[in-house]
């Protein structure tokens, strides 16, 4: 029996108005786009769980923020309004403003890693590994295995195994690793969180090696509040000072502010020390603005202020992840398999168990995200092989991924539980006729650009 659903901490003041589109518009939208998630029209789609990225809807507060935007070129003083949210709600003295996430992980990628270097991981997400990719450096996943059993259920599925962090800097030298990295909650893993333990834990041994410790914080007040609730030592903790805890780990974050930071646009790299704000500047400055701005309208960098402060209230915090779990409790009823337990930020259902008859090199989890959206006109996204899969750089092999999983993305206070309810009627009818799937999907174009294939890339289904 699901649990009774927490009502939304919020009113609705002004609506969107979306529409269904019937089941020859999504056919004919399905070959327009080349049966990728990613060329589909928002017009063609009536629940859009592509990403909660910058997906979200601001607060009244926000908007009133917005008015307050100082769009001067260098020392606006939105900027200054950001610094102190910043130092108030994570304890870095120095912030660095960016469009979006992937541009943090430029400035960073780009000037602290090179060819040849390997940056080690709980598990990186898409952007992060192309970016990785693009200097000629590695990524190593160091996660738990428990990450890689969908089923099974453990509190923490998105930790750092500390031994397989000690080996890799002993099997590579402290000299190639120029960072380390734990994303928070762990995107690639289905929204796992990582516990405060274990950061401290991580943070030793980056310690120990001299090797700076980064955190990819976009859903880092997810993972906090995860951590309240899991985590013994921490139930006391309210989410703001959990928070500062799992900052106080870090050397720097990169941060896109598209998540829990609820804006619409915007990322930031933050860190403790003067010489490493110098460090990351040029490269800032070459790619996005001025220091200031970051390639930031001043009204973007109040909201973000504002949005700060809001993503530890913890009445909010608790709905948003109820609902998550609310689509999941949904889902499990209908005996539909999704990574356990429910992440904080949306649902991965495991591919491989809803459609076992479709080999992995055919992209069994593309498959599923057209046939939900087939029959509900859902947009949700396939990561899988198509967007993890590597080549043997000697043999020309194609590695699959360890998980191939479909994310249901939920918007933060944008969908009500209604819709969730639909979403997961939607699927279990898919799960119904899941037999009768019977195609697989081929790639006819690919940008020759490693990382980035399942974004631009052109599919084809094929009869098995």
């Amino acid at each position: 029996m699901v649990d009774r659903i927490m009502p939304e901490p919020f009113r609705i003041k002004m609506v969107e108005p979306v529409t269904v589109p019937d089941r020859s518009q999504r056919e004919k939208a399905l070959e327009a786009g080349y049966f990728n998630m990613f060329g589909l029209r928002s017009a063609d789609i009536y629940i859009d769980l592509l990403t909660d990225s910058g997906t979200g809807a601001m607060s009244k507060y926000q908007w009133a923020a917005l008015m307050k935007g100082d769009e001067a070129y260098a020392g606006a003083d939105s900027f200054y309004a950001l610094k102190e949210a910043v130092k108030e709600v994570l304890g870095f003295d120095y912030v660095i403003p960016c469009h979006q996430g992937r541009a943090t992980e430029n400035v960073l990628f780009g000037t602290m890693a090179k060819a040849g270097d390997k940056i080690p991981f709980n598990m990186p997400f898409d952007t992060t590994r192309g970016h990785i990719f693009n200097v000629g450096a590695e990524p190593v996943d160091c996660v738990i295995d428990e990450a890689y059993q969908p089923e099974l259920q453990h509190p923490f599925k998105g930790n750092v195994d500390p031994k397989k962090l000690e080996e890799a800097i002993l099997t590579y030298g402290k000299d190639r690793i120029p960072l380390i990295m734990v994303t928070v909650t762990n995107n690639s893993g289905g929204g796992q969180p990582v516990s405060l333990e274990n950061l401290r834990e991580v943070s030793s041994i980056a310690r120990k090696y001299g090797i700076p410790l980064f955190l990819d914080a976009a859903r880092m007040a997810e993972n906090a509040y995860f951590i309240k609730m899991r985590e013994e030592a921490c139930k006391g903790m309210t989410l703001a000072e959990i928070l500062k805890a799992m900052m106080d780990c870090a050397d720097g974050i990169t941060c896109s502010a598209k998540k829990d930071p609820l804006v619409n646009i915007g990322g930031m790299l933050c860190c403790r020390t003067e010489e490493m704000y110098h460090r990351l500047l040029p490269r800032v400055i070459l790619f996005e603005g001025f220091a200031t701005y970051g390639g930031l309208a001043g009204r973007d960098l109040e909201a973000l202020a504002v949005g700060l402060r809001e993503m530890v209230d913890e009445q909010y915090m608790a709905h948003r992840v109820a609902q998550v779990k609310y689509l999941g409790d949904l889902l499990d009823e209908g005996g539909v398999p999704f990574v356990k337990p429910a992440g904080g930020h949306a649902i991965f259902i495991d591919a491989k168990a809803f459609l076992p008859h479709i080999p992995q090199k055919m992209y069994p989890a593309d498959v599923l995200s057209i046939e939900i959206y087939r029959e509900g006109a859902i947009r949700g996204i396939g990561l899988g092989a198509l967007a993890f899969a590597t080549e043997d750089e000697n043999t020309g092999e194609l590695i699959l991924p360890k998980l191939e999983l479909y994310r249901l993305a939920i918007n933060r206070r944008t969908y009500t539980n209604c819709h969730m309810e639909y979403v997961a009627q939607s699927i279990i009818d898919v799960f119904r006729r899941r037999d009768s799937i019977r195609y697989g999907l081929v790639v006819d174009y690919a940008p020759p650009v490693k990382g980035l294939h399942h974004f631009l890339a052109r599919l084809r289904p094929v009869q098995l």
